[in-house]
């Protein structure tokens, strides 16, 4: 039996995305927590609140591309300028319905999104991560 994850963070502003994600996550049992935020600026709220002193520090951030308000991209912005302590050592994954080949290219180029993949997320994609980047 594989060791769980401390959470998993869902950033997608669609509500029914969400909801499935989170289920698929819950089922494959493979967190101990999973939060989801309907926008990036919430996701960064999210990170830079701390509780008892300790920040989130999710293990794995799942990114939509395009959310009004704040996009991925911007979030990603963001998110760089975080403090260590905030961001942890976090696997950040876009998580999109995008088949554009230049946003695949721009998250390639970042250096912090370790993957692309298309929604939805199903288990099998969950546990090929899981093994890639924590087992």
């Amino acid at each position: 039996m594989m060791p769980k994850l401390k959470s998993i963070l869902l950033i997608d502003d669609d509500d029914a995305t969400n909801f499935l994600h989170q289920m698929v996550v819950e089922k494959s049992e493979i967190t101990e927590y999973v939060h989801t935020c309907s926008s990036g600026q919430l996701a960064l709220d999210y990170l830079t609140e701390a509780t008892n002193g300790k920040y989130p520090q999710p293990d794995l951030i799942f990114l939509d591309i395009n959310m009004p308000k704040m996009n991925g991209w911007e979030f990603l912005e963001e998110y760089n300028k975080l403090n260590p302590d905030q961001k942890g050592r976090i696997v950040v994954v876009m998580l999109t319905t995008s088949i554009n080949p230049d946003d695949k290219a721009m998250a390639e180029s970042l250096g912090i999104i370790t993957g692309f993949m298309n929604k939805p997320l199903t288990e099998e994609m969950l546990y090929n991560l899981y093994k890639q980047h924590f087992g």
